[in-house]
């Protein structure tokens, strides 16, 4: 059976093409309220369904909002995309996902693809790569930006658009100095990639709060940002420290990783080498990710409020003032002490 036309529904209701084009793809200019049931209710006798394409024109808005995201099986990209979701829920949009594992190949692509598919607005969650990558990047969200579209940053701002950014550097002091009025005073560090400014500034900030106080590392190792990156830099760790199960007592090293996700995966690879958390080994990470609710040791970690963070950044895009202004809004973090920091327990 031919699908329905458009046409079929102006006969059907006794209208010109032109009135059941606007009442059915959400023109401004809409007919009597008569005239609009009967379109309407001749839509769905017939079991006409709408063109998006032609709704977009008509409304000047595919209602369509572009998220681009580092890895979504990560719960801190996953609770980002719980809070944009929410927030274009309540805005009547919808969302279109991409998910790059951290190809910046892969991100420019789809990009590229939310721009030709209209989307009223590209939310981009993840910390950036240093080097030419975001030169392309920029230039494809220029042209976009010149037809109207809305960039927004979770993460450091770029030279365009809106930014929310949490404020890695100074909450990861701020761990660092909870951990010394604790106590500690031996600390080595588990850092991400060097080119990843979210890595760096986590580090770089517990680090430098440390010389202020006169300490420095025992020893750094970096990581992929992930869970085996932390698994395999913890093994690493534990070599240069030369770790052993039961030796360290009161003297437990405390280990700073930049993301809870590589904690997680560092106390894994301690315990499988007999190391006990906090026994053998301190840890601390950062982001406060859902998961940890049901891990033991409970993670002492830096708190971000993820899926408020989400929705910040949909209030942003949506906001024609603040993404032409380039509103760049900063999110603290709560530095939150929990069993695993805590080598008063065995």
């Amino acid at each position: 059976m031919a699908a329905v036309r458009l046409q079929d529904v102006a006969v059907r209701a006794g209208v010109s093409l032109a009135t059941a084009s606007r009442v059915l793809n959400g023109s401004s200019r809409v007919p009597g309220e008569g005239v609009a049931d009967r379109v309407r209710a001749a839509a769905a006798d017939l079991g006409y369904v709408a063109n998006a394409q032609a709704q977009a024109l008509a409304r000047a808005s595919t209602g369509l909002i572009g998220l681009v995201v580092h890895d979504i099986a990560d719960p801190y990209f996953s609770s980002i995309v719980q809070g944009v979701q929410a927030a274009a829920r309540r805005a009547g949009k919808l969302v279109l996902l991409a998910s790059t594992q951290r190809d910046f190949d892969i991100e420019r692509e789809s990009v590229s693809t939310f721009i030709s598919h209209r989307a009223d607005a590209i939310i981009l969650a993840g910390s950036r790569q240093s080097g030419d990558l975001d030169r392309d990047l920029e230039k494809e969200c220029a042209r976009y930006l010149e037809n109207n579209g809305k960039v927004v940053v979770i993460g450091q701002p770029l030279s365009f658009g809106a930014a929310v950014e949490p404020e890695n550097h100074a909450a990861s002091a701020q761990l660092a100095r909870a951990l010394l009025e604790r106590g500690h005073r031996d600390f080595a560090v588990i850092g991400g990639p060097g080119h990843i400014r979210t890595a760096v500034d986590r580090r770089n900030g517990f680090v430098e709060a440390l010389a202020c106080r006169g300490v420095t590392p025992l020893v750094e190792i970096a990581g992929d940002f992930s869970r085996d990156g932390g698994f395999s830099a913890a093994r690493r760790l534990a070599a240069a420290l030369e770790l052993r199960p039961g030796q360290a007592g009161a003297a437990a090293p405390c280990v700073f990783a930049v993301s809870d996700v590589m904690a997680i995966g560092a106390i894994a690879a301690w315990r499988e080498l007999g190391l006990s958390v906090p026994g053998d080994v301190c840890v601390a990470g950062f982001d406060d990710i859902p998961t940890l609710r049901d891990h033991v040791p409970a993670l002492s970690t830096v708190a971000l409020s993820l899926v408020e963070i989400g929705e910040r950044a949909v209030a942003l895009a949506l906001d024609e003032s603040a993404t032409a202004a380039r509103v760049h809004e900063f999110v603290p973090g709560t530095v939150v002490l929990r069993a695993s920091s805590d080598f008063s327990r065995p």
